[in-house]
């Protein structure tokens, strides 16, 4: 039996003050596996996220790979999961590895200079909408909410608007 992942959440804040108070409750996971490549390998800001753990949840910084790996252990079975990734691609990697949820949720995506905001909390790059479509096509909701009691907003409906995902400057 595949461990329960309760909630697949794209952040790139990942372990903050709305998910520890917020989501962690409501989803009553038993941990919390921050997933990302990046973030396994710095020694300082995977302390760091270990450290803010709300009171009775263990968090795991751990890479997509490892998280592939270990999804369908036995021994972890009866872990009740929140996944954080930073990025859609990583939420698209753990998908294609196998790893069953009808719903990501979408937090916060950070803007940059390569890419285009759709929501007052959500900058896209093509990579980020080449991500969001597979995702989408398999049918999978792309749900956008900060914390549980905001209203649900499909993020698809604000990336529709992009005829082509490779051509971000049609919105």
């Amino acid at each position: 039996m595949p461990m329960d992942v309760r909630l697949l959440r794209i952040d790139s804040r990942l372990l903050h003050g709305q998910v520890t108070t917020n989501w962690a409750k409501v989803t009553k996971v038993n941990r919390i596996l921050v997933v990302s490549d990046k973030v396994a390998k710095d020694r300082i800001r995977r302390t760091l996220l270990v450290q803010a753990s709300p009171p009775g949840i263990n968090v795991n910084v751990i890479s997509v790979a490892k998280m592939i790996g270990i999804y369908h252990d036995i021994r972890f079975g009866l872990l009740k999961v929140m996944i954080l990734v930073e990025e859609p691609e990583d939420a698209k990697r753990l998908i294609a590895g196998g790893i069953m949820v009808d719903t990501v949720n979408i937090g916060a995506i950070s803007f940059d200079r390569t890419k285009v905001m759709v929501s007052d909390a959500i900058a896209v790059n093509d990579t980020d909408v080449a991500a969001f479509s597979w995702i989408h096509k398999k049918g999978i909701r792309l749900d956008v909410r900060k914390v549980s009691g905001d209203n649900s907003r499909d993020l698809w409906l604000s990336l529709i608007h992009i005829s082509e995902p490779t051509r971000l400057d049609v919105i």
